[in-house]
């Protein structure tokens, strides 16, 4: 379900949030609203749960001390003093803040768990949330320190130390402190009262506002990969057999695959250099010799793996993403705390904030991503290897190989964060126990979002070296008239920011400009203006 706007804004509900409408609130700074009946129903969660505690019902975090000292019994009067302390004390995080589109995405996340209306929190909690997206305060919220088992503790605390008016935000990309800029608009720092500490910073908000991005992200550089792989197949005079629907619509249709294909075939619509695998047979029936019952020919009926197979690696990277994205979903939906209340029911003490089925998620994201980097350095080496180009001058050197080496350097990089990708391995199989063994079992699923945002921006120099290497074999090949107008329109792209590789320059820079056309999804923008629509 598509998450409800009202005006242009993104209601947090609790119930229809989605990744997308999430990205949209991070990162295009689109408005939001928490709905009034979401604000009721967590006033109607709030005095259920006061009533519980002035029935002198023993509840975890709240008339107890938190993790491996809950056995520690703490009075009802403490309560402001009990919640701060948790936030100061977790406000432990390291290492490099999250970027302020992040920080926006997981502050989302957690308003969106705790307006579900479970964790009793008071409305003004989620109101202030709201406000800080609406406003642009951005907590600095420091990568590092989540075990992702009781929840994000060490990131959500460093969100929760800013409601209290402590610890810092983000400004410009760099940090100031909280409580100049709550004064600046005039806001007044929040007194946390009975659980509101522990409700703030004991969820998977974290882990699944950055995996939104990642995987919404990871979805655009699919398509683009398909896009640069339609654009080597041409520039090789590829055969367009292995991308008929008969194949995968009827014979193997797993919907990624279909989708894949379906955009292959799309986008070299058109293409005069592209073969059909009927005129591949014609050509092989009419080279045989009558006299020779074995005859070596230069025709291939079928090209390489990463040539012909790319809707079925590039098709399992999308259903990977896919079920990343339901799962995502899920949990941006859930009340991932503990305790929960529920009305007539017994407070529910739980585990909702172990983070498993999101690092799961994460994991796979990373190892399928990993994948579609490995495809891409196998084509570039393809068009570098005069042995295996199909007639491309040895690293599509324009001029006098020796004296000049073309993309043999730009080759390394690509090759080097394949390498680099496949030794991030699975954070999930990562269990260290902590907090005095209560937390004996954690699922560090913070740190497989950040594994798959990592190869994600690794890919996206993959990908950039085998653009620049396509184009290059192109113009090479005097190819650019036969182009499909999706192929051409890429072409064109890549061309107004980086000139033919006529002879040796300085490399890096090339590099660097595609890949951040690739980031910000340039190629799907490029196809897109000449009417080519993908999946």
């Amino acid at each position: 379900m598509t998450a409800v706007e009202t005006s242009a804004s993104v209601d947090f509900d609790g119930e229809n949030l989605d990744v997308p409408a999430l990205r949209r609130v991070a990162e295009q700074r689109v408005p939001c609203q928490v709905p009034a009946s979401s604000l009721t129903k967590a006033a109607m969660s709030r005095k259920l749960f006061e009533d519980t505690i002035r029935q002198d019902i023993p509840v975890y975090g709240v008339t107890t001390g938190y993790g491996e000292m809950i056995y520690m019994l703490v009075a009802p009067e403490h309560e402001v003093e009990l919640q701060t302390n948790l936030v100061r004390s977790h406000s432990a995080g390291v290492g490099p803040a999250f970027s302020e589109n992040e920080a926006r995405a997981i502050v989302g996340a957690r308003l969106n768990a705790l307006a579900k209306g479970y964790s009793a929190v008071r409305p003004e909690i989620l109101e202030r949330l709201a406000l800080y997206l609406n406003l642009g305060i951005t907590p600095a919220i420091p990568e590092i320190g989540s075990l992702g088992a009781s929840g994000d503790l060490a990131p959500l605390a460093h969100i929760a130390s800013t409601v209290i008016g402590e610890g810092y935000v983000l400004r410009d990309g760099r940090r100031v402190r909280t409580g100049d800029v709550l004064r600046e608009f005039g806001i007044e720092p929040l007194q946390l009262r009975f659980k509101e500490g522990l409700a703030l910073i004991n969820g998977t908000s974290a882990m699944t506002g950055l995996g939104a991005l990642v995987v919404d992200q990871a979805m655009t550089q699919v398509r683009q990969a398909e896009i640069v792989a339609a654009l080597v197949i041409e520039g090789l005079r590829g055969s367009t057999g292995p991308f008929l629907p008969e194949g995968h619509d009827v014979a193997r249709p797993h919907a990624g695959q279909i989708d894949s294909a379906a955009n292959m075939r799309t986008l070299m619509q058109g293409s005069r250099l592209t073969v059909e695998h009927a005129e591949l047979r014609r050509m092989v029936q009419e080279s045989r010799s009558a006299e020779d019952s074995v005859q070596r020919t230069n025709l291939y009926m079928q090209k390489a793996y990463s040539l012909r197979a790319v809707p079925q690696v590039l098709g399992g990277v999308r259903d990977t993403l896919t079920h990343a994205r339901t799962k995502l979903d899920i949990e941006l939906n859930s009340a991932n705390d503990n305790p929960l209340f529920f009305e007539g029911r017994e407070v529910f003490h739980g585990a909702n904030f172990h983070g498993q089925p999101v690092a799961f998620a994460m994991d796979f994201v990373t190892i399928a991503l990993t994948q579609l980097g490995v495809l891409s350095e196998r084509r570039t080496n393809r068009l570098l290897n005069r042995h295996l180009s199909y007639g491309l001058p040895e690293f599509l050197v324009a001029g006098d190989p020796g004296l000049h080496s073309g993309f043999a350097g730009a080759q390394y990089p690509a090759t080097a964060l394949v390498a680099e990708n496949r030794t991030i391995g699975p954070a999930s199989a990562q269990s260290i126990p902590s907090n005095g063994d209560n937390q004996d079992i954690v699922s560090m699923g913070l740190i497989a979002a950040r594994n798959a945002r990592r190869v994600l921006t690794n890919n996206n120099q993959i990908l950039a070296v085998e653009l620049l290497a396509a184009a290059q074999a192109v113009d090479l090949a005097d190819r650019s008239a036969g182009l499909s107008r999706a192929a051409r329109a890429v072409y064109d792209t890549v061309r107004r920011v980086v000139p033919v590789l006529d002879q040796d320059r300085y490399m890096a820079d090339d590099i660097e400009l595609v890949a951040d056309m690739l980031t910000h999804g340039e190629l799907v923008d490029a196809v897109e203006a000449v009417n080519v629509t993908l999946h």
